[in-house]
């Protein structure tokens, strides 16, 4: 059974720096894609950024591309999101996913970790 556990979300500075970490458990971590995606209050859920599974490639949404990196520990099987620059328009609920949305291994996390960005 996929488990994804998603934590660092709060309440941060436009301009500042958080940094949310998903680990991931039940299935072959190292050798699974893995994706951030978030919903903001009253909008649909918006993929964010992906990794690969050997983080050969990353790829981010344009509205975090330059502020946003991805990365991910195979060894511990956790995926991370380091979010700099943050902007109150990144307020958002952040999910932590497997895969990529739109392939059949997709699965979203049930959780999620609460990011607020306000003065």
């Amino acid at each position: 059974q996929v488990q994804l556990v998603e934590s660092g979300g709060g309440l941060a500075q436009p301009g500042g720096s958080l940094r949310l970490s998903c680990a991931a458990s039940g299935f072959t971590f190292s050798k699974n894609a893995m994706s951030w995606v978030r919903q903001a209050p009253g909008k649909e859920l918006e993929w964010v950024s992906g990794i690969y599974s050997d983080s050969r490639d990353t790829y981010y949404a344009d509205s975090v591309k330059g502020r946003f990196t991805i990365s991910r520990d195979n060894a511990k099987n956790m995926v991370y999101l380091q979010m700099n620059k943050l902007r109150p328009e990144d307020t958002a609920l952040y999910y932590c996913a497997k895969g990529f949305p739109g392939y059949s291994d997709y699965e979203l996390s049930w959780q999620g970790t609460q990011v607020t960005v306000s003065s």
